[in-house]
């Protein structure tokens, strides 16, 4: 036992900061009842200083592993947020915008698209695109009135429905309510009007255009559905009254007639849709005969620079982001002795350096746009952030944004190559995918092994736990013989002093 107290002694002087854990330190903390030693705190030492070793060398793993995944996580972000800024810029088609503008908004709106190209039209509408409305010409007392049975047929276009009606749904309200609700309804809705004169039904198409026109017959019944018959050909025998006809938009563009079955009209320009909203004003000639002519606006298509400028401004925004965040990973602060958290990384390395290639890449190209110092966007020779001109950009995009576009975007663009550059690291399966399940893996295995050095702990603290209250049962066990003996001692010293006394007091001696 007294070598182990001995060894436990010089264990103690080296044992490490690191605490044990927690099943190491639940050993008896009282005094030992013999020895008057604290074995807890003994135990606690000896196994600390034990398990110290494995323990500074498991925390400091561990502490380098997390590290390690949240600096992969914040590189990771910083390609996310980056790669996010690319898709405006990849497609030529959308970073090269352009704009539409028309002077009289009450006349039309416009939107420029993939294939717009600067210009000025002149832009008149005659008349927009209507759909067909028909209302009943005979009103009947009201909307629960009955009408008729048999039949009824409906269409609009090349779309048909037939509908029946009997006893059930042979009202205004009935009728209005089947055509509503039919699953294959041709694009008619049915609705009810009520006036001083009685309750009307009116159709209403939900198409424009002139080949959208409404048509109603009947058949079968007691013909009272006559009364909503209508034939678009036929001046006579129509229950219906046409109260506004399907018609095309009609327009002229440069003083070229157009027409349109819908308000929106997408293929009058390359590129253009109009929304047709009203008719033009008109001024009428005093000739004889005379002629009304409709007063023309201005339609104004041209590149849409700020929405470039606000693209390439994200994109430059996303990228510094990204340098910064390299650079503070892989840095070493030489003031405070402290380094990144992926410092000397070889994958962070390599990103930078691929990146670093394209950025400095020089085109040649026809328009002069040939590298990003022609977009005004340089690198910072002290900080390595890259700066942006405004009035570089701004020039750039003005004389030539085709130029700008197929620099950065298309097949061969620098922006589609950061996308590809990027796309290897976070793709599924990718380089931080691979990397972040190998720190996982290692986060497990440190789990493990301070789980075993746990287990070790808490057996060699029960041992010399055991070892100690049994040194300390022995020591009260020598404590007591010593007690028994000494009061033995004490008893019989005592008798004989007691005797001798006696005998001299009484004068008596012996010899």
């Amino acid at each position: 036992m007294s070598s182990t107290i001995s060894s436990a002694a010089s264990s103690t002087a080296a044992a490490s900061t690191s605490s044990a854990p927690a099943t190491t330190t639940a050993a008896v903390t009282s005094t030992g009842i013999g020895s008057g030693l604290n074995i807890g705190e003994i135990v606690s030492s000896l196994t600390t200083a034990y398990g110290a070793g494995q323990q500074n060398q498991i925390t400091a793993q561990a502490t380098t592993l997390d590290a390690q995944v949240s600096a992969f996580g914040t590189f990771t972000s910083s390609l996310d947020s980056l790669q996010s800024t690319l898709a405006a810029l990849e497609t030529p088609g959308s970073l090269a915008a352009f704009s539409a503008a028309v002077a009289d908004p009450t006349i039309a709106t416009a939107s420029a698209g993939a294939g717009a190209v600067a210009g000025t039209y002149s832009l008149a509408v005659q008349n927009i695109a209507t759909s067909a409305t028909l209302t009943s010409s005979i009103p009947l007392a009201s909307a629960t009135s009955a009408v008729g049975t048999g039949t009824l047929t409906i269409g609009t276009g090349s779309s048909s429905i037939q509908l029946n009606i009997d006893s059930t749904n042979d009202t205004l309200a009935g009728i209005a309510s089947a055509i509503n609700s039919a699953p294959n309804n041709p694009g008619v809705s049915a609705s009810i009007i009520t006036a001083s004169d009685g309750a009307r039904l009116v159709l209403s198409g939900t198409t424009t255009g002139a080949g959208n026109a409404i048509t109603v017959s009947q058949s079968g019944g007691d013909g009272g559905l006559a009364a909503l018959a209508y034939d678009p050909a036929s001046t006579t025998g129509n229950g219906l009254t046409q109260t506004q006809a399907a018609t095309d938009a009609n327009f002229t563009i440069n003083g070229y007639p157009a027409t349109s079955a819908s308000n929106v009209a997408s293929g009058a320009i390359t590129g253009v849709t109009l929304n047709l909203i009203g008719a033009s004003a008109t001024t009428t000639s005093t000739t004889t005969p005379p002629t009304t002519t409709s007063t023309p606006t201005t339609l104004t298509i041209s590149p849409d620079t700020t929405t470039a400028q606000k693209n390439i401004a994200a994109f430059v925004t996303a990228l510094n982001s990204t340098l910064t965040s390299v650079q503070t990973l892989t840095a070493y602060d030489a003031t405070t002795q402290t380094a990144g958290a992926l410092q000397g990384n070889a994958t962070l390395q390599s990103f930078q350096n691929q990146l670093s290639k394209i950025l400095d890449t020089v085109t040649s190209s026809s328009s002069g746009v040939n590298s990003l110092s022609d977009l005004g966007i340089t690198a910072n020779a002290s900080t390595g952030a890259y700066d942006t001109n405004s009035t570089t950009l701004s020039n750039a995009l003005s004389s030539s944004l085709s130029g700008v576009a197929n620099l950065l975007g298309g097949s061969t663009g620098l922006v589609t190559q950061i996308d590809a550059l990027v796309t290897q690291y976070t793709k599924p399966g990718g380089l931080m995918a691979t990397i972040n399940s190998g720190l996982q893996t290692g986060l497990a295995d440190n789990t493990a092994q301070q789980t075993a050095l746990n287990a070790e702990l808490a057996t060699y603290s029960a041992t010399l736990t055991t070892q100690y209250n049994a040194m300390d049962a022995a020591v009260a066990a020598l404590k007591e013989t010593q007690t028994y003996l000494t009061a033995q001692f004490n008893a019989g010293s005592t008798s004989s002093a007691s005797s001798s006394t006696s005998s001299l007091s009484s004068g008596t001696t012996s010899s």
